[in-house]
């Protein structure tokens, strides 16, 4: 099959997806743009070894547990975290539980949730304090995934059989061993921290959270199941 007609596939394939399931209709429409979306050939190589690994959790009927690490689990794990679930969600991919944490606890950013709002996310802000919670949901009737910073062994977080996803540098050279982690997969984004405070601040997270759609599409849609 050529790359068109694979590309083509995963367009139905998610057309069909967004008929089936209640998702809400401005987070539908941002999934179906996503499908359109190339990812490069050097970033599949990159994501190919947690395809195996949900891959061979599927073929064994196993839960599959996710834990995106970065170092504040402010950013990057936060949008890697919702956009796996969803996307998990999305193709109907049974047994996935995604969480996220950090090498140190801060607060997810604010910006996180505007910008996943603007994608149709409906977003509740559970608290707020310094670390507020905040339930995220991406349909109707699937329970809201639960977000706030924390480490990655926090007691919220499972202590084995999962795979850890290392979505910087500092946090994947700053934790030589991720204790309980069955595998271990460096798939690093840019930082959108860097465009704090300037004029491009929105374009840049809105940037980073669709590649990391783009990707956990693309994940999710080559797991057979």
């Amino acid at each position: 099959m050529s790359g068109k007609q694979k590309k083509i596939l995963v367009v139905h394939q998610i057309q069909v997806a967004v008929k089936k399931n209640i998702m809400f209709k401005d987070l539908s429409k941002t999934i179906v743009k996503i499908a359109h979306v190339t990812v490069s050939i050097e970033r599949k190589e990159i994501l190919q070894p947690l395809i195996y690994y949900i891959q061979s959790k599927v073929n064994a009927n196993e839960e599959i547990r996710l834990n995106f690490i970065c170092t504040h689990n402010s950013r990057r794990s936060h949008l890697s975290q919702i956009w796996a679930q969803t996307m998990a969600f999305h193709f109907d991919i049974q047994n996935v539980f995604c969480y996220s944490g950090g090498t140190e606890a801060t607060a997810m950013f604010p910006k996180v949730a505007e910008t996943l709002i603007s994608h149709g996310f409906e977003i509740h802000k559970l608290s707020n304090e310094q670390n507020p919670v905040y339930a995220v949901k991406f349909d109707e009737n699937q329970h809201p995934i639960i977000c706030f910073s924390k480490t990655y062994f926090d007691d919220f977080n499972p202590k084995s059989k999962f795979g850890a996803i290392m979505t910087c540098n500092n946090a994947d050279e700053g934790c030589p061993m991720v204790f309980g982690a069955e595998a271990r997969f460096p798939i690093k984004y840019d930082d959108p921290k860097a465009f704090d405070g300037t004029e491009l601040m929105n374009e840049k997270y809105a940037e980073r959270s669709l590649q990391i759609a783009s990707e956990m599409c693309y994940v999710f849609s080559q797991i057979k199941k």
